[in-house]
Formats: structure tokens, C-alpha cells, sequence
């Protein structure tokens, strides 16, 4: 359905709010918030979530459908008014495995789910103050009155006191530890990881999302360093690219520097992948185990799994990334 990566050694899928938000209690309690409701079946609520998708591609944080309602949710940690186009990839994608081509042939009409598109917001950057729309049809390069194709996403800021973060408990909690690391980071200069892990530890003695981060500890702590990276580069792509483009090289320039930097990214996210499966593998985890923990196909997880095998007992980094890197080409 989505696009299938073309290196698994740099796909993280998830951070820490489609962790969050893979429970499916919890993404009730997020769709009450929203609708003012008090459903409280589980079962009821059907996942349509994308599984694909690495940095820098399409990829959806949660989609779910409700009462013939379709529910589409993001969280974005910086601007982005290019958010109707990319739900619009979501949705074709999630209704194209909904409806197959032979569906679309019948002579009577199918009726789809009523979609919604949610934003939530949390970057530091000004953007939007509380609660606003953005449309598909303010991105046509022409004005037009009566959009033949429109999409409408809410987006929401979620960061201070958010009147949402009353409503829903779990959200609240999230940006409770997003709190707690960029203040870490930010305010006491630690390291992101050494951030991360006492962020972590701080909640569970507080009571806040106490069973997932047992559960989860060690993922949350690698997404968190890469959603930390993610954002460290997109920042530092902006103040270089402000530097160094001038008037008609603005956007030539702009894009070499975002193609190393996500070259340099990947080479980082590589790594870790291959740290984490190293240490799967000195406790004595299966590739089928490992696949499963990580939530990734087992033909996807299989090149690093034997590669780390092989550089056993010493399991080299570089020898193993050289044997990657060989099989890719």
C-alpha cells in the first residue's frame, strides 16, 4: 500500500506519539476528546493505519475508522502547510486497499467513510496559535472559488495548556515527557539519550504513562534520539539554507544540503538499527522474535539479522555496516 522502503537498515516507522497511539484504548480516548463522546468499545474502532514509510516519505501516524467515520492523525514537531497534500496520499492509499479495482466497476454506488484529517502540533515555531484549518485549495498556484477537490485538516497546537490536554489524559501525558526531554535537553544541556532515559524514569515515578514506558522503555528511547535528530537537522537545514541561498540558487542550493544531510542521517539510523539488533541477538533472540519486537516484516529484518550473525562473537559496526552497504548495491 504505502511505498516500500528501499533500505529497512534506516526505517524507524513509529515515534513515541504512533507508539503511544498504536493502542487502540488509546486512540479512543483521543477520538472522545475531539467529538466531545464517551464511546467506550474498543471493538467498534477499526485500524487503517499505514504501515509504511522512513524519513523523509509518506508514511501516517494513526487512521482509524468509527461509527463509518475515518479518522486521520498527525503529530508534527514543525511547520508544515503542505499537510492537506499529504493526507490526501494518505487517503488515496488507505481507501485504494479499502475498495479494491474491481470494487470500483460495480453499478451500484459504494459509499465510503466520512474522512477527517487531525493535526497536532507541538513545535516550538510560531505557527498556529490554538485551533485552525488548513485547506488543499489555498496550495492551487491559482485562485479558485469553487474547489472542485478539497481537504480540510484541523490542526491543533497541543503545546501549553491546550484546552485538548484537559480532555484527554493520554496526550496530555505525551506532551508531559516532551516536556520533560526538551527541558533536559534544552535548559540543562544533556545529552538527548541521557535526556530521554531520566525524562522516562521521572514519569514512571510520576505516575505518567507508567506502563507504557515499562513496556517500551528501550524503543521510546531510540525514537525519541532519532525524532531528536530529525528535528536538529531540519532546523539546521533551514539556518544554512537562509545562509547560503541567494535569489535564484535558493532552491538549488537548499536541496543539495538536504540531500546530504539526509545522507548523513541515514548513515546514523543504519547504525542503530544495527545496535539494537546486536543487542537482540546477544540475548539469544530468533529473527522471528526480533521481527516481531520491532514490527517489521522478517524478509525485511533478515539482511541486518545475518549480517550481525556473521560478525559474531566480536560484532563489528563497520564490518557489519560494510556488509549492508554491499548488499544494497
Amino acid at each position: 500500500m504505502a511505498e516500500k522502503k528501499d533500505n529497512v537498515a534506516v526505517k524507524f516507522k513509529d515515534n513515541v506519539f504512533c507508539m503511544l497511539y498504536r493502542d487502540k484504548r488509546n486512540l479512543l480516548d483521543l477520538y472522545n476528546a475531539l467529538n466531545n463522546s464517551h464511546h467506550t468499545n474498543v471493538d467498534e474502532l477499526e485500524v487503517t493505519t499505514l504501515n509504511g514509510g522512513s524519513y523523509m516519505k509518506y508514511k501516517n501516524d494513526a487512521s482509524f475508522l468509527l461509527t463509518m467515520n475515518l479518522y486521520m492523525f498527525e503529530q508534527q514537531s514543525s511547520k508544515n502547510p503542505n499537510m492537506p497534500l499529504r493526507f490526501l496520499h494518505y487517503l488515496s492509499d488507505v481507501y485504494r486497499n479499502m475498495y479494491s479495482n474491481d470494487m470500483l466497476h460495480r453499478r451500484s454506488m459504494i459509499k465510503l467513510p466520512v474522512p477527517h484529517f487531525v493535526t497536532f502540533y507541538n513545535g516550538l515555531e510560531k505557527w498556529i496559535e490554538t485551533d485552525e484549518e488548513i485547506k488543499l485549495s489555498d496550495m492551487f498556484e491559482l485562485p479558485v472559488d469553487k474547489p472542485e477537490i478539497e481537504i480540510e485538516v484541523r490542526v491543533i497546537n497541543i503545546n501549553g495548556n491546550a484546552d485538548i490536554l484537559k480532555r484527554c489524559k493520554t496526550l496530555h501525558d505525551y506532551m508531559t515527557f516532551v516536556n520533560k526531554v526538551r527541558h533536559k535537553t534544552d535548559v540543562d544541556k544533556l545529552d538527548i539519550r541521557t535526556a530521554v532515559i531520566n525524562a522516562i524514569d521521572e514519569c514512571i515515578e510520576e505516575g505518567i504513562l507508567v506502563d507504557f514506558f515499562e513496556e517500551h522503555r528501550e524503543e521510546v528511547v531510540e525514537v525519541s534520539i532519532y525524532d531528536y535528530d530529525e528535528e536538529k537537522t531540519r532546523k539546521t537545514l533551514f539556518e544554512e539554507a537562509k545562509e547560503m541561498c541567494r535569489d535564484e540558487v535558493e532552491a538549488e542550493v537548499r536541496a543539495e544540503v538536504m540531500a546530504e544531510a539526509r545522507k548523513e542521517l541515514e548513515g546514523e539510523q543504519q547504525l542503530k538499527l544495527v545496535n539494537i539488533i546486536i543487542k537482540k541477538v546477544k540475548k539469544d533472540k530468533s529473527l522471528t522474535t526480533i521481527a516481531s519486537d520491532l514490527e517489521e516484516d522478517v524478509a525485511d529484518i533478515r539482511p541486518i539479522y545475518e549480517a550481525v550473525m556473521e560478525a559474531a562473537p566480536d560484532y563489528d559496526e563497520k564490518a557489519i555496516i560494510k556488509k549492508l552497504n554491499t548488499l544494497n548495491n
